[in-house]
C-alpha cells in the first residue's frame, strides 16, 4: 500500500487560486461557490476555507497573488528588451511587454475583466479595489525612472497617458470576449500610435 503524498500549504493554496481563476473566468465571482472549487481540486469545503479564509478571502488571493503579481515593471525591467534599462525605462515598451503578458494568458485576462465588470456593483468584494486601482497604479509607476521625450514632465503630462493606456487596455479585454476575434497586440499598436504619438515619441516606444 503506497502512502499518499502531503501537499504543502504552497501547492494547495496555488492549485485553490488557479481553481478559482478558471471558475470564476467562466462563471463569474457570484456564479461559483467554495465548493465549487473544492470539488475542483479535491479538497472538502472546510479544507479550502482553511486556506483562503472565506469566499471574499478567495477573491482577494486571486488578485494579489495572481493578477497584481504579474506582468510588473519590475518584471519587465529584468527582461532585457528594447527599452527596459532599469535606469532609464520606456513606459511604452512596458506597456507593450504588459500587453504581450496578457495576451499570452487569456484565462487571466478574462478573469480580470469578469471581475472588473462585476466589480462596479456597489456590493461587489472588489468594488473599492477598482475604484482605487488608477490612483494606485499612478502612484507605484510614479517610483520608476521612465525616460521620456524632451519637454515631457512625468508629474504633469504622463497622467493622463498612462490612464488613456490602462484604458485602452480593459476596452480591448472586454472586446475579446466577443465575435469576431481580433489581435490584442495590434489592436494596442493601433491605440498606442495616439497616446504615443510620432515623432514626439519616436525611439522611446
Amino acid at each position: 500500500m503506497t502512502s499518499r503524498t502531503r501537499k504543502s500549504p504552497e501547492v494547495r493554496r496555488a492549485e485553490i487560486t488557479q481553481a478559482a481563476a478558471r471558475l470564476i473566468s467562466q462563471h463569474g465571482y457570484n456564479g461559483i461557490s467554495l465548493k465549487d472549487v473544492a470539488n475542483m481540486v479535491g479538497m472538502s469545503q472546510p479544507g479550502v476555507l482553511h486556506y483562503v479564509g472565506s469566499k471574499e478571502g478567495l477573491l482577494s488571493l486571486l488578485v494579489t497573488d495572481i493578477y497584481d503579481a504579474d506582468g510588473t515593471p519590475e518584471e519587465f525591467l529584468r527582461t532585457g528588451l528594447p527599452g527596459s534599462d532599469p535606469e532609464h525605462p520606456h513606459l511604452p515598451a512596458y506597456f507593450d511587454y504588459l500587453v504581450a503578458h496578457n495576451a499570452d494568458q487569456p484565462e487571466l485576462t478574462q478573469l480580470y475583466t469578469v471581475l472588473e465588470t462585476e466589480a462596479i456593483s456597489a456590493s461587489h468584494p472588489l468594488h473599492d479595489y477598482f475604484i482605487r486601482r488608477p490612483a494606485e497604479v499612478w502612484k507605484r509607476y510614479s517610483e520608476f525612472p521612465w525616460l521620456l521625450p524632451d519637454g515631457i514632465a512625468w508629474a504633469t503630462d504622463m497622467q493622463d497617458k498612462v490612464r488613456m493606456s490602462l484604458e485602452v487596455m480593459d476596452g480591448i479585454q472586454i472586446r475579446l470576449l466577443r465575435e469576431p476575434k481580433i489581435d490584442y497586440i495590434q489592436e494596442w499598436d493601433r491605440f498606442k500610435a495616439l497616446i504615443f504619438p510620432s515623432p514626439l515619441w519616436d525611439g522611446y516606444c
